[in-house]
C-alpha cells in the first residue's frame, strides 16, 4: 500500500518518532523485554553472543560490531549524499513529491532509490544503540513506512512521466544495486556543497561511529546522534532563510 500525500509531507518527523521510541523503548517498562545494564543495547548483545560461540573475545567482538556499524553509518551518508547531489537538495526536502524528468545520473544509474538505501544503512548502525526490543520495532517500521513512501512515488512518477518511466523502471533495480551503471549517464552535474550540508547529520553520525566508536559508549554515541540532529536542524533552517523567495 502506497503512502498518502500527508505521510510524505510528515516524513522527517514520522522517521524521527519512530528513533525516538525505538531509543526509548517505552513498551519496556510494561513487558521487561529488554534486560539491565549499561550494555543492554545490539551492540553488547551481538558482543556477547560472539564471544559466548567462542569465536572471538569479548573485546574483539565489540570492535567487530562497531567495525560494521561504522560501515553501515558511512555507506549510508555516502549514499544520501551521492543521490542528493544529482537529484538537487531542493527535490530531497520537498514536502510535496515531485518529478519533471527522470534522474538518470550518479547513484541512479545504479539503483532508483539510493535515499532510502542509504537511510535504511543509517538505521542499521543506530539500531546498534538501541535496546534489542527498540531495535527491532525500528527496524521493522522503518522499511514498511519507507516501502509505503516508494510505492506512492513510484506511482505519481508513472503517472507523471509515463513511458520514459517505466522504461527506466524496467533497467535500474529498485534498492539492490548493480555493479554496473544500467542506463547511460544523462549529464546532470552534481552539486556536491548543497548535498553535503544537506546531509550534515548522517556524517555526523557516522563520524561519531568512526572517532568515539572505539570508547566502547553507546550513551555517548546516543549524545553525539542529537548533537548531530541538532546541527541538522539548525543548517536547514539557515539553508531556508538564505535561499531567495520564488
Amino acid at each position: 500500500m502506497k503512502a498518502t500525500a500527508l505521510e510524505f509531507r510528515l516524513r522527517f518527523w514520522i522517521l524521527l518518532a519512530i528513533y525516538v521510541l525505538g531509543f526509548l523503548a517505552p513498551w519496556d517498562a510494561v513487558l521487561h523485554m529488554d534486560g539491565p545494564g549499561p550494555n543492554a543495547h545490539v551492540w553488547g548483545l551481538l558482543a556477547a553472543l560472539g564471544a559466548k560461540a567462542g569465536v572471538l573475545s569479548i573485546g574483539a567482538a565489540f570492535n567487530v560490531v562497531l567495525c560494521a556499524g561504522i560501515l553501515c553509518a558511512g555507506a549510508g551518508a555516502w549514499l544520501r549524499t551521492w543521490g542528493s547531489a544529482y537529484l538537487g537538495v531542493d527535490v530531497m526536502r520537498d514536502r510535496r513529491m515531485r518529478g519533471d524528468k527522470v534522474v538518470a545520473s550518479g547513484p541512479y544509474r545504479y539503483v532508483r532509490n539510493p535515499l532510502y538505501l542509504g537511510t535504511w544503512l543509517h538505521t542499521l548502525a543506530l539500531a546498534l544503540l538501541m535496546p534489542a526490543s527498540g531495535a527491532v520495532f525500528t527496524l521493522v517500521l522503518v522499511v514498511v513506512f519507507q516501502m509505503r513512501l516508494i510505492l506512492g512515488e513510484e506511482s505519481f512518477l508513472n503517472t507523471k512521466l509515463g513511458d520514459s518511466y517505466r522504461w527506466y523502471c524496467a533497467r535500474v533495480p529498485r534498492l539492490l544495486p548493480t555493479l554496473r551503471p544500467q542506463v547511460a549517464a544523462a549529464g546532470a552535474r552534481p552539486r556536491w556543497l548543497g548535498a553535503v550540508l544537506a546531509e550534515i547529520y548522517m556524517w555526523g553520525v557516522a563520524l561519531s561511529f568512526a572517532v568515539l566508536g572505539w570508547q566502547y559508549n553507546a550513551h555517548l554515541l546516543m549524545r553525539c546522534v542529537l548533537v548531530s540532529l541538532g546541527v541538522s536542524l539548525v543548517a536547514g533552517a539557515f539553508s531556508m532563510e538564505q535561499r531567495p523567495a520564488a
